[in-house]
């Protein structure tokens, strides 16, 4: 069954299949009226909004219906200059400000994401294009939380247990992805601020909006000049970033190659890195695991911004004896989920963030059936504009299959089997990567044993994707290092030798 149209230019949402109900669904479409997006917008450099030294602009497009949205400033070595330039002059007062001063600025930044949170929640919804549920309950709050958590450390760093009178680096080079812009901003932007140092920060091209949006806040907080610089562009500003001399910091989040060749550039300086980089989590559920709240669970885990997290747990391992019964309840729920218009509240999976990630979980996907895998796609149909995946499981996967072991960053769940829980264990640190896992049981003595022997750098306990600012985050192996989050990733932004 397919819905009416929420308005006559969003995509409506389409239930993946249509049970009998005495409840027919109407469309609960969110306001656009709520977020005013400029035709153009500059690079926010020392506090004032500019144009590229050299002229070079992009457009930046909605993955749910392909429209224009705005354009960007596109920046090159000479913006990365004069922004880092920037950054090292407002780092000397900002950095000599008391704790408790910088703490105002950060406790001021939160209370505007509060108030702004409905705009800024529409417009994540409309450039990365997640269901407006995730961008209001779950992106924006914990957006604002973040800064409020990093505002009370911020004249406590004493106290920090980085030993006495801890100081700041300097000056930050950050790199975010496009999978949670407004987050991942807010994951480097607010302890970097609250240790005393500034910021050069540079969003995905395909999302650059919520961070320029960010840069308004900014000067509403009346935060100093240069103490946050945003730059929009391509890798090619972000690599000279990275590689720029007058860099002391640099925070990425994004793929493992990409993490890979900045290790290698910063080799051999003085720079301070932490990488946070793909993931293959494994989804461990055993037979005495509550199946609704484990399918519950795995739904979260997997179709959570339709797959596109780091952390994703991509692949179910469940217990030999009761894979029939998971997986048939697996299935009737993913019949249930809402495809379509992500600005609607209603809408559970929404658009892949652009073409080009598109094709690359396509291609996966083929591959995984290429190779003898058995793939079963919930059945609903997809709006004509737009980059669209249906939900898609696989079943008689090995771990030598390929989508058992690269990561698909895509709605997309590889289902393998096992039989004790030292098999579990073996198959789940089977990867590469070492971000993430997750422990479906009834037993409390079975989490402790299990989640001790997993290499992940967080384990969730009967749940997943559960995320606070108090809790650090990171990975093992190819999944990066350093922690984000918590009193630990005030380490990142210290000098502590």
């Amino acid at each position: 069954m397919t819905s009416a149209s929420a308005s006559t230019s969003t995509t409506a949402s389409t239930p993946a299949s249509a049970p009998a109900s005495a409840f027919a669904y109407a469309p609960a479409p969110e306001s656009r009226a709520v977020v005013d997006i400029a035709p153009s917008y500059g690079l926010f450099i020392d506090g004032e909004f500019t144009d590229a030294a050299d002229g070079r602009v992009f457009k930046t497009v909605s993955p749910s219906t392909e429209e224009v949205l705005s354009e960007v400033a596109r920046a090159g070595a000479e913006d990365v200059d004069r922004a880092v330039k920037a950054a090292r002059k407002a780092f000397e007062k900002w950095s000599a400000l008391p704790g408790s001063e910088r703490a105002k600025y950060l406790f001021r930044i939160a209370r505007i994401i509060q108030e702004r949170s409905r705009e800024l929640a529409v417009l994540e919804t409309l450039d990365n294009g997640k269901p407006i549920k995730e961008t209001r309950d779950a992106d924006l709050p914990l957006v604002a939380a973040h800064f409020f958590y990093y505002a009370g450390w911020a004249d406590k760093l004493d106290h920090a247990g980085y030993g006495p009178n801890p100081r700041p680096l300097g000056v930050a080079g950050q790199v975010i992805p496009w999978n949670f812009p407004l987050l991942m901003l807010a994951w480097k932007v607010a302890p970097a601020l609250a240790t005393g140092n500034t910021v050069v920060l540079k969003p995905a091209e395909t999302t650059p909006l919520s961070a320029l949006f960010f840069a308004d806040i900014c000067r509403q907080a009346g935060l100093p000049r240069g103490v946050v610089n945003i730059l929009t562009g391509y890798g090619d500003a972000g690599a000279a970033l990275v590689e720029h001399q007058d860099i002391d910091k640099v925070a990425f989040t994004g793929s493992t190659a990409v993490g890979k060749q900045i290790a290698r550039s910063v080799a051999g300086t003085s720079k301070k890195l932490t990488l946070e980089l793909g993931g293959k989590g494994a989804n461990i559920v055993f037979d005495d695991a509550p199946i609704d709240q484990a399918v519950e669970g795995i739904v979260t885990g997997i179709f959570f911004n339709q797959g596109q997290v780091c952390c994703a747990g991509s692949r179910l391992l469940v217990q030999e004896s009761v894979q029939g019964e998971l997986l048939d309840a697996l299935k009737r729920r993913l019949s249930t989920l809402r495809l379509g218009d992500p600005l609607d509240k209603n809408t559970d999976i929404g658009a892949i963030n652009s073409a080009e990630q598109l094709a690359r979980i396509t291609a996966l996907a083929e591959t995984g059936e290429a190779e003898g895998a058995e793939r079963w796609t919930a059945p609903c149909e997809l709006p004509t504009a737009g980059y669209w995946f249906a939900p898609t499981l696989f079943t008689n996967v090995t771990q030598a299959h390929t989508i058992a072991r690269d990561e698909i960053f895509g709605p997309v769940l590889s289902v393998l089997t096992f039989r004790t829980p030292d098999e579990a264990v073996a198959k789940a640190n089977n990867s590469q990567y070492g971000l993430s896992a997750g422990i479906w049981t009834e037993k409390g003595s079975r989490i402790l044993a299990v989640a001790n022997k997993l290499r992940a750098g967080v384990v969730w306990a009967n749940t997943f994707n559960k995320f606070d600012p108090t809790s650090p985050f990171g990975g093992y192996k190819e999944s990066g290092f350093g922690r984000e989050g918590g009193r630990h990733g005030l380490e990142a932004y210290l000098d502590v030798r």
